[in-house]
């Protein structure tokens, strides 16, 4: 089944109301119950909270209906995937909030992210809402990207004189972390920049995004047996990066596997979101 372009235009109006009032809710709220999952290598990936359950309600009650009418899979952090999304043509995936560690510790750096995933694995359609800054960006696969209905700016205009690293908050606990924090400051170096700045503290929508307000900037998860953030962390933000012309791959240089068969996790190849194509090369040599 191939989505018009009115149809996938309905489809992101849909998902920015889900987005908005599902965020709205989250800006109102402060979690009273703080559960542990079982899934997850990080207490990150560990604690889920019910405004978390929430926000996935109120974000399918209003796809639902689409689900039902276009025949789409669904794919959402908060329940056990059914696997449909490896058999319909279109899937929504749908991490209803992101960065739950910062929320629970009433810090900026949670989102809601919702996405529209093809069978292949390509995003057609990226919504992210901000709740702390009441912002929401979103786009539809060759049809532009937009922050507040406005369009995007280009990345020319948000140029600083440092290279940004967001990280993960485990970053700093890495047993190679003076190499790697090396080796960046080598790349800012080659690239005539003053110096590094580390941002270790958002999650992984956030930190995705703060590439694109931050150029030059990267964000990028190595390789490793388990974890890695999963498929709902990444979904809405590589169409994001794709449709502005950054840099949203694998550690490998290709495409994200957004409908890996096997796993939700992307622990097996890594992740790179980076603003432009020459720093993404020097990170990936930092390998």
């Amino acid at each position: 089944m191939k989505l018009s372009t009115p149809e996938l235009a309905e489809l992101a109006q849909l998902a920015i109301a889900a987005a908005r009032t599902a965020g709205e809710m989250i800006a109102e709220s402060r979690p009273h119950e703080i559960e542990q999952k079982s899934s997850g290598t990080s207490l990150a990936s560990q604690v889920v909270t019910e405004i978390d359950r929430r926000s996935e309600d109120i974000i399918l009650g209003h796809l639902r209906p689409s689900i039902e009418r276009f025949d789409l899979g669904l794919l959402t952090e908060e329940r056990t995937d059914d696997g449909g999304r490896l058999h319909k043509d279109f899937f929504w995936c749908i991490d209803p909030l992101d960065g739950t560690l910062p929320f629970i510790q009433g810090e900026p750096g949670y989102a809601v992210s919702i996405a529209l995933v093809a069978q292949d694995g390509t995003p057609w359609i990226g919504v992210v809402y901000d709740p702390v800054s009441a912002t929401l960006l979103h786009v539809v696969k060759d049809a532009g990207a937009f922050q507040d209905s406005q369009p995007w700016p280009s990345q020319a205009q948000n140029s600083q004189e440092r290279l940004t690293v967001f990280a993960d908050r485990s970053f700093r606990e890495r047993d190679d972390y003076a190499a790697i924090t090396r080796g960046l400051q080598q790349i800012a170096d080659d690239l005539g920049l003053s110096g590094v700045d580390m941002r270790p503290t958002r999650g992984a929508v956030m930190n995705a995004c703060g590439v694109l307000g931050n150029a030059p900037a990267c964000y990028f998860k190595e390789p490793k047996p388990a974890g890695g953030g999963s498929l709902w962390d990444f979904a809405a933000t590589a169409c994001l990066f794709n449709e502005v012309g950054a840099v949203a791959t694998d550690m490998h240089g290709e495409p994200l596997d957004l409908n890996r068969a096997d796993s939700t996790f992307m622990h097996h190849r890594g992740v790179l979101f980076a603003s432009d194509d020459a720093l993404a090369e020097q990170i990936r040599a930092l390998r």
